[in-house]
């Protein structure tokens, strides 16, 4: 069949190609989110860490797995195209989830204190997680790259093609918060892991499966270059070399988050020169406005995304240990709470996307909806305090988590989708999957931040559970009452600016907002 008969086919009228990028990206969710669930407790409970270091750990190794997309942007939109980085990322984690299943010797304490742990387990624990953060560098924002290239100029269908894809997204989270924990827990940490593995597996065949769908979309602009000999080698091969050698100086930063801390700075300054430089000496006075546009709304997700993905950290750490789990006699795993997030997506999104439309010229504009999200994670904090508030000497009630959970989602539906949507209609065409990249990068920021603010609310253990419940209360009450304060002071802040964002946009805030 020829691309032009492919190009006519189309599945509840969207390209077929949408659905392979859907059910790939699904199956790397899967993964990534199986094995993020369990990471916190696999580190406190098998490991013995502490929470502060814990809470580092992550969020170093989280700042980078979204900080080297605008590595990998870059390489894909210079050489080697969106569909050769996707699959050399899908290997890449691939043999990362491989090494997770290995999970070595438990820790042991003693008497006087003194922990003993598997230092060999942790090193190939962290040289995988070094192979995740290379393949996620790959994969994670060329495919979402891929997804708007699927989309002509002007098509009405990419908003709705990009509601469906994070739909993909999250259906892969939910699977895995229920199966990989459940796993993860009953069986040992091995088998949550590897489930997480064989989820990448099974997304990876996907795609190379469905390449002719693709339709030549994501190829290099340039094959020549890649043909062509450096040092001897090829240069496809050599960028393969380079970036598989990478996960050795990953494997040293995830175990030192002084270091990711300066990277990330070093890499924000960087981007932002070459925004500031590309928008000057290579953009027209409407072109340049909208990146200015762009950029603006980027920097305010970072305190979003800082506030919202505590999930992974004090909130699972919270749902451990504060939270009443049991409900008809059934204890729910704390790291299964995380599925309510997804769940709220694939039943929210949809209505998120009707009421946009439903609402017509009254539309909120982009900047508006941003703000909208901030005030609403800042709430699902709110919803915390009372409920700690309310708790008495007790254990919190689960409807608490659940209502922080609602609020949160409905806060990612206002700004993530239309987010995604804004990179790929605000940045100038030639820097697309850079800009990506730097959106990826603004998450990675906010990950780091999102540690040390977790930090708060540390808990002075070594072996994962909190040796006073109402001390423990307290340290979280602390935290989620200055969150809850954050959120709301920098949504009021992006609401004010929001007429100047719509001016700047020059019109494009109003085919995202369709």
């Amino acid at each position: 069949m020829t691309n032009d008969a492919l190009n006519k086919e189309e599945f509840f009228g969207h390209p077929k190609a949408l659905f392979i990028l859907f059910f790939t990206e699904m199956w790397e969710r899967f993964s990534f989110y199986g094995m993020k669930a369990l990471l916190i407790f696999y580190l406190t409970r098998y490991h013995l860490f502490s929470d502060t270091s814990g809470n580092l750990l992550i969020g170093s190794y989280a700042a980078l797995v979204y900080a080297v997309p605008v590595i990998g942007g870059f390489i894909a939109d210079r050489y080697l195209g969106f569909r050769k980085a996707i699959v050399f990322g899908g290997i890449m984690l691939v043999l990362g989830h491989i090494g997770m299943a290995y999970e070595g010797n438990a820790a042991t304490q003693s008497m006087t204190g003194e922990i003993t742990r598997d230092e060999t387990a942790l090193q190939i624990f962290y040289f995988s997680l070094s192979l995740i953060i290379v393949g996620v560098g790959f994969l994670k924002a060329n495919i979402s790259s891929l997804v708007g290239e699927l989309y002509e100029t002007g098509d009405k269908r990419r908003d709705s093609g990009f509601t469906l894809f994070y739909m993909g997204i999250n259906l892969g989270s939910f699977l895995a918060t229920i199966i990989c924990v459940w796993l993860g827990e009953t069986y040992g940490w091995s088998y949550g892991f590897g489930a997480a593995g064989v989820g990448m597996f099974f997304g990876l065949v996907t795609f190379i499966s469905g390449r002719k769908l693709l339709m030549g979309k994501g190829e290099p602009k340039v094959p020549e270059t890649l043909e062509k000999k450096s040092f001897g080698i090829k240069n496809e091969w050599l960028i393969y070399l380079v970036s598989v050698s990478s996960a050795l100086i990953f494997w040293q930063m995830v175990q030192r988050h002084e270091v990711v801390s300066i990277s990330l700075m070093v890499a924000g300054a960087v981007s932002f020169i070459y925004i500031v430089y590309y928008a000057v000496t290579q953009l027209d006075k409407k072109a340049r406005e909208q990146l200015i546009a762009l950029t603006i709304l980027i920097v305010f997700t970072i305190i979003f995304w800082a506030l919202f993905e505590q999930a992974y950290t004090s909130l699972n750490l919270f749902a451990d240990r504060i939270l009443d789990r049991t409900i008809f006699g059934y204890t729910i795993s704390a790291g299964q709470f995380l599925s309510f997030n997804a769940l709220f997506i694939i039943l929210l999104a949809p209505v998120f996307a009707w009421l946009w439309v439903k609402l017509g010229k009254y539309n909120p504009n982009t900047a508006v909806k941003f703000s909208m999200a901030l005030l609403l994670v800042g709430l699902g904090f709110g919803s915390l305090v009372l409920g700690i508030s309310f708790s008495g000497l007790g254990k919190v009630a689960m409807i608490w988590l659940i209502l922080t959970y609602f609020l949160h989602t409905c806060g990612e539906l206002c700004l993530s989708p239309v987010g995604l949507s804004a990179v790929t209609k605000l940045s100038p065409v030639k820097i697309v999957g850079f800009m990506m990249g730097v959106w990826f990068l603004a998450t990675a920021s906010s990950e780091f931040i999102a540690s040390i603010l977790a930090n708060i609310a540390s808990v002075d253990t070594s072996n994962g559970t909190a040796p006073d419940l109402n001390l423990a209360k307290q340290s979280y009450l602390v935290l989620f009452q200055y969150l809850f304060y954050t959120g709301l002071g920098f949504g009021v802040v992006l609401l004010a600016l929001s007429p100047v964002i719509k001016k700047l946009m020059h019109g494009v805030d109003k085919e995202l907002n369709n």
